[in-house]
């Protein structure tokens, strides 16, 4: 089926009422991804799941996956997300799954794979290694959920991980950049809080520190918006640091950071 020009080129609608039928159609039928939180919020996942199980010749566990997601106390489209990519875990076994999940055009769908990935990681080590791709990801939506998907893992494990993820500051991917800087961010966005790093941030500055005059504004939002949060805690420690940043040798892309890392202590 071709897709019409004005459904792919589309910009998103602020409410969930103003979705395009046809749009919400495509959408639940894994046909298009979602070109905002919006449309992100506003999918049955479920709808969509059935689609991909037909796909795979796999309708009959369908029952399995519908009593999962439907046994949550407060389902959500994140929790949803987790649920029915954990489920999938258990038939990775049958044929090509994985590969269908990762390569398949609904970013709904990428983000199970992402959370069956991070499901099947033994090391910190290999979990950086399957999220990487999801990490890179053309679409926001994998890129947040690779987050929820792997800070978890990373913080139990917090300084390889930070070892790890600093060898990542120099990719010339902008969205892996972004991922080293934001994965570990002491408080993050509908995610638990670091407590070590807000106790001692200190040890998360190597991920920072090769950041501060990053080219790409989406990864200065994000070495940012890790400062900021560790000036929750340790006002001191980010002031310090932001002014010595500033006797540096000065780019538009430092002033841009530190201006924004200091918005809760210039408060």
């Amino acid at each position: 089926m071709e897709i019409p020009k004005e459904i792919l080129n589309r910009k998103g609608v602020r409410k969930a009422t103003d979705i395009n039928p046809e749009v919400l159609e495509l959408l639940e039928k894994g046909m298009i991804e979602t070109v905002n939180l919006t449309e992100w919020l506003a999918i049955n996942q479920l709808k969509v799941l059935k689609t991909v199980l037909n796909e795979l010749r796999l309708e009959n566990h369908f029952p399995e996956f519908e009593a999962v997601v439907n046994s949550q106390k407060k389902p959500t489209s994140n929790s949803n997300t987790k649920v029915i990519g954990s489920e999938f875990v258990k038939l990775v076994e049958f044929g090509n799954i994985l590969s269908y999940l990762k390569s398949h055009p609904s970013d709904v769908v990428r983000c199970w794979a992402c959370w069956v990935e991070s499901s099947n990681a033994n090391t910190t080590k290999e979990l950086l290694k399957k999220m990487k791709p999801y990490a890179a990801d053309a679409h926001f939506g994998v890129r947040e959920v690779v987050i929820f998907a792997s800070k978890e893992q990373l913080t139990m494990d917090l300084v390889n991980s930070i070892n790890l993820l600093k060898k990542w500051c120099t990719s010339e991917e902008e969205n892996i950049r972004r991922y080293v800087a934001e994965v570990l961010r002491p408080n993050g966005v509908w995610t638990k809080k670091v407590d070590a790093l807000h106790q001692n941030p200190e040890l998360g500055f190597p991920l920072i520190s090769p950041l501060k005059s990053d080219s790409s504004k989406y990864v200065q939002n994000s070495v940012a918006n890790w400062l900021n949060d560790a000036s929750k805690s340790n006002p001191g420690w980010v002031r310090n640091i932001c002014m010595e940043w500033e006797k540096q040798p000065q780019t538009k892309e430092t002033a841009y950071i530190v201006k924004r890392a200091m918005r809760t202590i210039n408060k």
